[in-house]
């Protein structure tokens, strides 16, 4: 498959959690915190507010087309 898709969310520090990236393999439309972070690493009052500072987006990219500039680039 040449094309990529992923939702990446960056979550960034939340009282004693260091921030972490979150990288998921979701539809366009599940690209949110609530189903890209696995696990979640708040209990469960705190998951709104933990996923209100997380940044979540939606990416497509071509396999090829970097796998051909990783080539090019070496050379």
């Amino acid at each position: 498959n040449s094309e990529d898709v992923r939702c990446k969310c960056i979550c960034p520090p939340y009282k004693d959690h260091s921030g972490h990236i979150y990288n998921k393999n979701v539809s366009q439309k599940d690209c949110d915190c609530l189903h890209v972070v696995e696990p979640m690493p708040v209990p469960g009052p705190d998951v709104e507010a933990y996923c209100l500072r997380c940044e979540c987006k939606y990416e497509e990219r071509s396999s090829v087309t970097i796998k051909v500039n990783n080539v090019i680039l070496s050379a």
